[in-house]
């Protein structure tokens, strides 16, 4: 359990300097499903001054997996030859046309349930006359381990095995929700991407869209002494605004300021960046990561061009109900509670909306501590 003395100080601070900022609402968007758990769990949000006020961003990875990537990957899934291999937390998440991968391995499809992309390598190694086919989805945090599968692939002669990509980078969403008339004043970033990335690519990211950034940590603690460091910057920023808008790491214990160099070249090696379709946010430039030309075999989306064609998000859906507020949610516009469907026809067992499809999207954090 969270210490409370330390808890008390950080909180003190933080209503300091909400108090120089002039006790004027200030909105921050946590970009961490992790974190939004933490919250939410721990109260921390009830904890603040009033004035300060949550947003819970796009914080993911499956919550933004398009639902044409899983119409592709359940087309793929319906040929004989195929075996499809994907995460647990990737399963009940809908399509746009086709159903999700629950339906399809009720249907005959042979989907199976791994825990690790080597798990795959391990099966198209066992089962030499199948295709075996890995859905690679996530943010950045992801990226090396399904990078190093696509090598190791390789380097073991693997020739029935390739993989559906599906990687998403942060920075281009986050400036997307900055960008959006009624956005954050400031951002909370997810400590495990920058553990990957480093300091930098939101170093520049707070200059570029004048949104102060604190690196943030997912215990109580580390959230709240997030909040502090995000309220200082606001500060900072609005005694001198010719200066940019700084960037400052409240996660130094994992977060080095240049990243992980071998996970960034593993990515670099094995990846090129890519335009990206995101569910709830729609086609966002230079967001994703393709599986460089040299790996193409390993591709499944070049291996089986015939499986679905891509298309566009959003796009006129039957599933989602019209009045489903998951796009302003994934954008900080509203709050799951704001929602007409939340925890009556929209639920973890029957998701309408991208937050409410994975265990660490809004709509189902909010599910699980504040539905009631």
């Amino acid at each position: 359990m969270p210490s409370p003395a330390p808890i008390a100080a950080i909180l003190a601070e933080i209503r300091a300097e909400h108090v120089a900022l002039g006790s004027r609402p200030v909105r921050l968007m946590e970009i961490c499903g992790g974190q939004t758990h933490a919250i939410l769990r721990y109260g921390l949000d009830t904890l603040l001054p009033t004035g300060v006020n949550l947003l819970h961003g796009p914080g993911c990875p499956v919550c933004v997996t398009p639902g044409s990537y899983l119409d592709r990957a359940i087309a793929l899934a319906r040929r004989p030859e195929v075996t499809l291999c994907a995460f647990g937390d990737l399963w009940r998440v809908p399509s746009d046309r086709s159903g999700d991968l629950f339906a399809a391995k009720a249907r005959g499809a042979d989907v199976r349930m791994v825990t690790s992309p080597l798990q795959v390598l391990d099966l198209a190694a066992a089962e030499p006359t199948r295709e075996v086919v890995f859905l690679a989805i996530g943010f950045e945090t992801t990226a090396p381990a399904n990078a190093l599968a696509i090598q190791l692939a390789r380097r073991r002669g693997l020739g029935n095995v390739s993989f559906l990509v599906s990687q998403v980078l942060l920075p281009p969403a986050i400036r997307r929700i900055a960008g959006a008339a009624g956005g954050p004043d400031a951002f909370l970033a997810a400590g495990h991407v920058c553990t990957v990335t480093g300091e930098e690519p939101y170093r520049q990211l707070a200059a570029e869209t004048g949104r102060p950034i604190a690196i943030t940590g997912f215990s109580p603690e580390e959230i709240l002494l997030g909040i502090a460091a995000a309220l200082r910057l606001l500060r900072q920023r609005e005694a001198h605004p010719e200066v940019p808008a700084g960037l400052f790491n409240a996660y130094p214990a994992s977060v080095h300021p240049a990243g992980n160099p071998e996970a960034l070249r593993l990515i670099d090696d094995t990846f090129s960046v890519c335009d990206q379709n995101w569910r709830g946010l729609g086609l966002l430039p230079a967001s994703g990561l393709a599986i460089r030309v040299e790996f193409a075999s390993l591709d499944a989306g070049r291996r089986f061009p015939e499986a679905a064609p891509d298309y566009p998000e959003p796009i006129p859906a039957a599933a989602p109900v019209s009045s489903c507020l998951a796009d302003q949610i994934l954008m900080g516009l509203a709050l799951p509670t704001d929602c007409p469907h939340f925890g009556r026809d929209c639920t973890p067992l029957s998701p309408l909306g991208a937050p409410m499809v994975s265990a660490e999207g809004a709509c189902s954090a909010f599910h699980l501590h504040r539905r009631r």
